[in-house]
């Protein structure tokens, strides 16, 4: 797509969304592969001899270290694997205590939990929906070990503040890249200015593996602990891993805007059942440890990631040009905006808004686009926030953000006229007060 926005966006005179239904139908999921993807998922379906084990990893940990601007990378099957060595790598345990934001993914209290820390709650704000590092600040105790700074939806947090918080109070900045690859701080990118960072290839962020994480750092103590984690891992089964790829292969096609619509009617039709495998095991649901949870990444995965990793800056560029539509859309309807920093360049996996009825914003683009509704709890997925120690009214403004957030998509599929008719249907169709005003 060329990455521009039209002169009619621009002037806030972009054209309001027909009331015609478009055979069009963006999906949520689907949206990071390219044609080139499958060959490289093909070649490993029918020669699976490398599909677990090859050198596609190492290349793929030394392209993805260069990208962040680290001297080390390391991958596992999810983020959350990623997060729990880099915790077990700095000596994090029994009695200690690790800071992290909500609204989050239960899978990140859940790391912290594994190596017997305590995840302690940090409120978001509401303008960035990052941490309230005044708040985190006032947290802070004897046994505060680490801070798990979360770039939520990819805006970056305030990396100079959560610096001088971690250098006053001798703790572990540890930076939660999963949705912000791509994005930067003052130059530089996210993840490549705390102690370690962890990132996702996730079938729903920017560049997609349909499971994988890695873990980065520029220290090398940290780095030979995780080399040694990583190797104690198990390898995942070559079954799993052609589940995987196959259902990426499969997603590219069924989320094609202009065929979506049909599967959408089946997985409807059958109950919204998915034989695919799922991302979060339903032990993990309920904050408790599942089998097998230290893996690795298996190589073909790996070298669906690198294809898409080489192909960044345009899938970025593309992010940030339908960004630009809903930034200069919705303030037009008097909706405030997802705000960033000044030293900050987002690189946005979706684009979150604030909408007094959810429902009824799901509802009003339901003929042209599924919206992501991360998050609809202040942990995610999780089948009660309790389970991951969260009491609740503790942290006020996540509360009521997973209960009025949708997410925008931004990946490959999505036009600049689809993110013209998306913003315009919300912005015609739902109330713009915000009730913390």
């Amino acid at each position: 797509m060329a990455s521009v926005l039209t002169r009619e966006a621009r002037e806030g005179k972009a054209r309001m969304p027909s009331k015609r239904t478009s055979r069009r139908l963006i999906a949520v999921l689907g949206g990071t592969t390219r044609p080139e993807d499958l060959g490289v998922a093909l070649r490993h379906l029918v020669g699976p001899s490398s599909m677990v084990r090859g050198p596609v990893i190492r290349e793929y940990e030394s392209s993805f270290a260069r990208q962040i601007g680290v001297g080390h990378a390391f991958s596992f099957s999810a983020g959350r694997v990623a997060l729990y060595g880099i915790l077990r790598g700095l000596g994090i345990g029994d009695g200690d205590e690790v800071l992290l934001q909500v609204p989050t993914h239960i899978v990140v209290p859940n790391a912290v939990r594994y190596v017997g820390a305590k995840p302690v709650y940090v409120d978001c704000r509401l303008d960035s929906y990052n941490m309230d590092l005044d708040q985190a600040e006032r947290l802070i105790t004897p046994r505060t070990r680490a801070i798990v700074l979360q770039h939520t939806f990819g805006n970056p947090a305030d990396l100079d503040r959560a610096l001088a918080l971690a250098q006053k109070y001798a703790l572990e900045l540890i930076e939660d890249c999963v949705h912000a690859l791509g994005a930067t701080y003052a130059g530089r990118q996210v993840g490549s200015l705390g102690k370690a960072a962890f990132f996702s290839t996730e079938e729903t962020k920017t560049i997609s593996s349909t499971m994988g994480g890695i873990a980065v750092t520029d220290d090398r103590e940290l780095a030979a602990r995780l080399r040694a984690f990583q190797e104690e891992c198990c390898w995942p089964s070559a079954s799993k891993t052609a589940r995987y790829v196959f259902k990426l292969v499969l997603y590219h096609f069924l989320m094609q805007p202009s065929i979506h619509r049909y599967p959408r009617y089946l997985y409807e039709f059958i109950g919204k059942r998915n034989p695919m495998p799922r991302a979060t095991a339903a032990e993990e649901m309920r904050g408790e440890r599942p089998a097998n949870y230290e893996q690795r990444l298996a190589n073909a995965q790996a070298a669906l990631a690198l294809s898409q990793l080489r192909r960044l800056e345009a899938n970025l560029a593309h992010r940030r040009a339908i960004t630009e539509v809903y930034g200069a859309i919705l303030p037009q309807a008097g909706f405030d905006t997802v705000k960033s920093l000044p030293d900050a360049r987002p690189a946005f996996v979706r684009y979150p808004v604030w909408v007094e009825d959810r429902t009824k914003a799901l509802r009003a683009e339901a003929p042209r686009a599924l919206l992501g509704t991360w998050f609809t709890s202040v942990l995610e997925e999780s089948l009660s926030p309790a389970h991951a120690g969260y009491q609740p009214g503790s942290c006020p403004r996540a509360e009521a953000a997973a209960q009025h957030l949708v997410n925008l998509p931004t990946h490959l599929r999505v036009t600049e006229q689809d993110a013209e008719a998306i913003a315009w249907s919300i912005a015609n169709s739902i109330p713009t007060a915000r009730s913390d005003k």
